[in-house]
């Protein structure tokens, strides 16, 4: 992608925790040819392999592992916080005027090698897992124990498990590096009045 140096985010701490923050990826995938997006949550284990795995599932009848072209890497798009920037929270403050809408955000560009499982083991871990992941911040987190044991079974069934070896990461953080501290602040400003919380103090820490 397009990545200015003034945009790049490279602490890897940073990538994975949008990673962790925002499971559901864009997988790219090359099937005979053509591009296909399917979209799904992808689980990250940084300390396995050289850069981290991510794992994952599909419907049994998901064609995307089977029609991809192994010679080629899959690409998985994470989306972090993002937003419209109007300029009429900056306009006044703009010399004659001079000023265009933008949009700002935090996204993570992941690149690797996919294979599949079936392993039933593979495929409990991973569930519960994930789901512990995306449960955990709840008042009563759902807990894949709390379902029958043969209904649990027969779901897991029904999907493949995915593993992608990371081979790049890369993240862009577009929160208006390349504008002075006051039209930054201005941004922060009609972002907070709007109640656009995570996108404001994402932009207020790269201010400090």
């Amino acid at each position: 992608m397009f990545n200015p140096r003034y945009f790049r985010e490279e602490r890897v701490e940073v990538l994975h925790a949008l990673m962790r923050d925002h499971p559901l990826a864009t997988v790219v995938t090359n099937a005979h040819g053509r591009l296909e997006a399917n979209h799904i949550p992808l689980f990250l284990i940084a300390g396995k392999g050289r850069k981290g795995v991510l794992q994952g599932h599909i419907n049994r009848n998901n064609n995307m592992a089977v029609d991809h072209d192994r010679a080629y890497e899959i690409l998985a798009v994470f989306q972090g916080p993002m937003h419209y920037i109007t300029p009429s929270w900056y306009v006044a403050r703009t010399e004659g005027g001079k000023a265009v809408p933008t949009w700002n955000y935090a996204t993570v560009h992941v690149h690797g090698r996919l294979k599949t499982t079936e392993s039933s083991r593979w495929l409990r871990n991973h569930v519960t897992a994930l789901t512990d992941l995306v449960e955990g911040d709840r008042p009563t987190p759902w807990r894949v124990e709390g379902a029958p044991e043969s209904f649990i079974k027969g779901q897991m069934k029904g999907i493949i498990g995915l593993e992608i070896a990371i081979t790049s990461i890369e993240g862009k953080w577009k929160l208006s590096q390349n504008r002075p501290d006051a039209y930054r602040r201005s941004v922060i400003e009609g972002l907070t009045a709007e109640n656009e919380t995570e996108m404001a103090h994402l932009m207020a820490r790269v201010i400090e």
